[in-house]
């Protein structure tokens, strides 16, 4: 424990306090903008997605007892290191669920319905164009779901209020038999529309590239909500300029912020900074459930999910 009457939590990223110390209560000081001598006596730490937890940081926190991440993806954050301090790191699965389900129907939305090029047509006055962009529909539809997780199974219930028709791949999770496919190929064969929604591993880095977007029906609409390696932009780009795939939704970069690449040029691609999960309501639920969970841990209760010390659970973007 530090040095003072109460345990010190600080902000990294910032995280506002007039969310979190309600949450943390009486019994914890929490530290918003911290300075460097606030740091080697912080006890623990609530830390944004963007902000990069390495070596140098932990060094410079000796008496740190706890990580909360906002979010669950935690590349940015050096888990072996954490892993050889015993430090938990808290993450908050289920956070921002319905957040990036919505945005991933939005981009279909956007994209199918023509909404980039329709818009740009009528605030040019080619009126007399407007049948060259064909507006798509949802209704009767199929949606490729990879990745069944949280924000998957999230996103077919959304789907079929649209009476999409979802189809599904996932090798662990426990998906309805009449969603269920055995395999990504099949799955992409027979989708109009397909999403993403898994980890980043060395296995499904580069997951959608040349081949599998050739095998997709033609017209199909790609979206990535998930991690930004997992779709190689190069092969999608010569794939949008065949005609072969319809359109392209990307929430997620590599690296973030990213560098301009020719397909962010493409009409029938739709862009946005990785703020999916950032809605006004998911952005205050993962703020709270990361104080919640760092004050467990301080205060010796089980956290509800943890990402290192062999706990390999939450260790997703599902």
């Amino acid at each position: 424990m530090s040095t003072t009457s109460k345990p010190i939590i600080v902000g990294l990223g910032p995280i506002s306090s007039e969310i979190v110390a309600p949450v943390l209560g009486s019994e914890f000081t929490y530290i918003e903008n911290p300075t460097p001598q606030d740091l080697a006596i912080a006890d623990g730490a609530l830390v944004r997605a963007a902000f990069e937890f390495n070596k140098l940081v932990f060094d410079s926190m000796p008496n740190l007892k706890v990580i909360a991440r906002t979010g669950v993806g935690t590349e940015l954050v050096d888990l072996k290191e954490a892993d050889a301090r015993n430090i938990p790191v808290v993450v908050t699965p289920g956070s921002n669920t319905v957040a990036v389900a919505e945005g991933v129907i939005a981009q279909i939305l956007h994209l199918s319905k023509r909404l980039g090029p329709l818009t740009k047509l009528v605030a040019t006055g080619k009126w007399d164009q407007r049948t060259k962009y064909p507006v798509g529909d949802l209704a009767n539809q199929t949606l490729g779901i990879i990745g069944y997780g949280r924000i998957g199974k999230k996103v077919a219930d959304i789907a079929s209020a649209f009476d999409l028709k979802i189809l599904a791949f996932d090798p662990i999770a426990e998906i309805p038999a009449s969603n269920k496919v055995g395999s990504i190929a099949e799955l992409l064969a027979d989708s109009d529309f397909v999403t993403l929604h898994i980890p980043l591993t060395p296995e499904t880095n580069g997951l959608i590239g040349k081949a599998e977007l050739a095998s997709m029906k033609s017209g199909a609409i790609l979206i990535n909500c998930s991690r930004g390696t997992l779709v190689d932009l190069d092969a999608a780009l010569e794939s949008l300029n065949s005609g072969k795939l319809g359109g392209l939704g990307l929430d997620v970069f590599d690296p973030e912020p990213p560098k301009h690449h020719p397909i962010f040029d493409h009409e029938n691609v739709v862009l946005t900074p990785h703020v999916m999960g950032l809605s006004n309501q998911a952005t205050i639920a993962t703020y709270v459930m990361a104080a919640e969970g760092a004050r467990d841990v301080l205060t010796g209760v089980k956290p509800k999910a943890i990402a290192n010390l062999k706990n390999k659970q939450d260790r997703s973007t599902k």
